[in-house]
């Protein structure tokens, strides 16, 4: 993710293709902090968020810039690089039929606080990610397994995790 300057003598982290965009300007007024870097990709604008603002900057972008719909949410292990994690937002507003994408990253034992008091329906994509890569959302309303049998040992897309995976008994069911 590279930087910018946004010209109004404040230091930005938004590079000049994306300093056009006005969600991207929106966020970067409002919330400076949030914004780590900035990148413009094939589909649009990725916004790299502070892990610990991820909430508000989707408040944010939901309530004045028209992202009012959550298209995904979904995880990716870059291990053994660190941090670890990146949890990637993809929004969608339908009202200016743009796309916008958020990235969070993380190490493998912090935890990224729940969007689902933003949008409802983060509530199964956390849980998936959470079940899949151990990443854990604070205040979700029900975090638990999903996919995977409650006492299921290990995260199974995390690329450290084994190739044929831990054994299992499935003699109890």
């Amino acid at each position: 993710m590279s930087n910018g300057n946004s010209g109004e003598g404040k230091t930005s982290v938004l590079p000049e293709v994306v300093a056009q965009n006005i969600s991207a300007v929106t966020l970067d007024r409002q919330m400076p902090e949030a914004i780590l870097g900035a990148e413009m990709a094939v589909d649009g604008p990725v916004l790299a968020i502070a892990p610990g603002q991820i909430t508000a900057a989707c408040r944010i972008l939901k309530e004045t810039a028209g992202f009012e719909r959550l298209s995904a949410i979904t995880g990716v292990d870059w291990w053994p690089r660190e941090p670890r994690f990146e949890v990637v937002y993809f929004l969608h507003s339908p009202r200016d039929n743009a796309r916008l994408r958020l990235v969070a990253r993380l190490g493998d034992e912090d935890a990224l606080d729940s969007v689902c008091g933003v949008w409802r329906g983060a509530n199964w994509y956390e849980r998936e990610i959470f079940d899949l890569f151990g990443i854990r959302f604070a205040n979700h309303p029900n975090l638990e397994r999903i996919m995977m049998p409650p006492d299921w040992e290990g995260y199974p897309l995390r690329k450290d995790y084994p190739v044929h995976g831990h054994k299992y008994s499935y003699q109890d069911e």
